[in-house]
């Protein structure tokens, strides 16, 4: 397959710790560090946190800055009943209780504050006394709605790094360690290295450093934001107009939706901003529940596949537009987690590089989309009393995958036969029959938002990323792996994943509401991350 996108090895090679005579300890790298985390309500970072809390005892400190809620409750209050009571500490509260009491009470700082703001919201008397307590930065904040308002993901996603970067150099240029999405790849085809990627549409000029030169398209997205405001007549009909706004302008671009746009416009700005300082980017692909770690099948919320798993699992659609013989590029949580945890060892051990790594599976371990529905399948068909939050009645009709054209075909068809069953019943004065339009708007809305992603023409490619982790002690290797050739996606999928979303993502009684409200969390769901 032809490679549709220009890459920049020479700006981005950096050379592989696996030659060095010295193999990398983790441990040692991240003893007596004060690690500033951002986005710990979200998903992923919920996982990186508890790893490190469990397997790296040697960090002195977590520093973890979280927003205030509507209700007013700051950052101590939300980490005690927001993140400290979730499952994913559920491990540690059995094993190691006292441990986990004693960490909390003595390494834990909590810090009010809002990323997107100037200092975060502090004083600058404050934002100082910050900075001078971090020696490593981990960025995990973000919006991962795929159809966010332009303004929101633009100031989350890209305008909020201006702050994180400040407070890096303000505390003596330490490494920012930031989470984006092997997505930022957009339209372009073929094979995604770990390099800085061009816009398929090749209309963004390009810094001899290899990153893009982003200001002039910032101010022209800034601008396009204050008219829409400014021309928009209903205030109830803003959010629709930003989010058209922001699907038009990732299309023009190269982009497929707003979370991944506004994700590439915020790698090249830490791209400039740390400009000779140690930064690495993080892509995870789709990131799913986790393969081992606290517990296997570990999720919280509906992620970008679940979805789909979900529709199908409460009979709502059976049939969607897609690429069956596409590789769909799914990552376990945990493995993601360790990736960051590998980056943040590097940057530590050899400072002043920027480097890119790709936490996937596509090129080490590729399934296709038809295995992963022929895995779903024939897990709900024997499996569907045992996963009962899942599933309400056995499958009955198996999932088809079909062009776009016949898709659009068949939508229709069916958007014809809903009027006319609808004018009919009307006419005979018969109550209207809701299922197949209910059918009809969740087909709809999936593939909207998700057809995209599952109809792939690219493989993403983690070769450094293997070789960063072959880099570092024999023993640490093993309990920070971030290799997806250990996935065996019959087993992940139809027994751990599946348990996983039974067991976690669907345990409330908002799962009734899941379908029409899932939003990816993470590419998260999504991306990921948030929020």
């Amino acid at each position: 397959m032809e490679n549709h996108t220009k890459y920049h090895t020479e700006q981005d090679s950096h050379p592989p710790l696996a030659r060095q005579a010295k193999p990398l300890s983790i441990s040692q790298q991240l003893a007596g560090k004060r690690v500033l985390i951002t986005g710990t309500s979200g998903f992923l970072a919920k996982v990186l946190l508890e790893k490190l809390v469990r397997d790296v005892p040697e960090i002195k400190q977590f520093i973890l800055v979280i927003r205030a809620n509507k209700n007013g409750a700051g950052a101590a209050e939300r980490f005690e009943r927001e993140i400290l009571t979730s499952s994913i500490f559920d491990r540690l509260r059995n094993e190691r209780p006292q441990y986990l009491a004693e960490v909390v009470r003595d390494k834990f700082v909590f810090v009010t504050g809002e990323v997107t703001e100037a200092y975060f919201g502090l004083s600058q008397m404050e934002f100082a006394a910050l900075a001078k307590q971090v020696d490593i930065v981990v960025n995990s904040a973000a919006s991962v709605n795929f159809r966010e308002a332009l303004d929101q993901a633009l100031e989350i996603n890209a305008l909020s790094l201006f702050k994180l970067t400040a407070l890096c150099r303000m505390a003596g240029h330490i490494p920012l360690i930031h989470v984006s999405t092997c997505y930022v790849n957009g339209y372009n085809q073929g094979q995604m290295p770990e390099q800085l990627v061009q816009p398929a549409s090749k209309l963004i000029a390009q810094h001899a450093d290899g990153y893009y030169e982003v200001q002039t398209l910032i101010t022209d997205l800034l601008l396009k934001i204050e008219a829409t405001k400014r021309d928009c007549l209903n205030v109830d009909d803003l959010p629709d107009a930003l989010t058209e706004l922001g699907i038009s302008e990732a299309h023009r671009y190269g982009w497929n939706d707003t979370y991944t746009f506004t994700k590439w416009i915020g790698e090249q700005i830490v791209c400039r901003e740390m400009q000779g300082k140690s930064l690495t980017i993080v892509r995870p692909s789709i990131i799913e529940s986790t393969l081992c770690e606290p517990s296997p099948g570990w999720i919280e919320g509906v992620k970008v596949g679940d979805a789909l798993i979900l529709a199908y699992a409460r009979g709502k659609t059976n049939f969607f537009p897609a690429n069956i013989d596409g590789t769909i590029d799914l990552i376990p949580a945990d493995l993601v987690a360790n990736s960051i945890i590998l980056s943040m060892a590097e940057a530590l051990a050899i400072p002043g590089q920027r480097r890119i790594y790709q936490c996937c599976s596509g090129s080490a371990n590729p399934v296709i989309l038809g295995e992963l529905i022929d895995i779903i399948q024939t897990a709900g068909k024997r499996h569907w009393r045992t996963y009962d939050k899942l599933f309400f009645d056995k499958p009955g009709k198996d999932f088809r995958c079909v062009s776009r054209t016949n898709f659009l075909a068949v939508m229709s068809v069916m958007k014809l036969a809903l009027g006319i069953t609808s004018f009919a019943r009307k006419c005979v004065g018969m109550d209207q029959s809701f299922a197949m339009q209910e059918a009809f708007n969740t087909t709809h809305t999936l593939a909207v938002v998700f057809s995209f992603y599952t109809s792939p023409n690219y493989i993403f490619q983690n070769h450094q990323l293997l070789e960063l982790q072959r880099s570092v002690t024999q023993a640490e290797r093993q309990r920070f792996s971030a290799d997806p050739r250990q996935i065996d996606w019959k087993e992940y999928m139809g027994q751990i994943h599946l348990a996983g979303l039974n067991r976690y993502a669907l345990k409330d009684k908002r799962r009734k509401k899941a379908i029409s409200n899932a939003a990816p969390d993470s590419v998260i769901a999504v991306p990921a991350n948030t929020r």
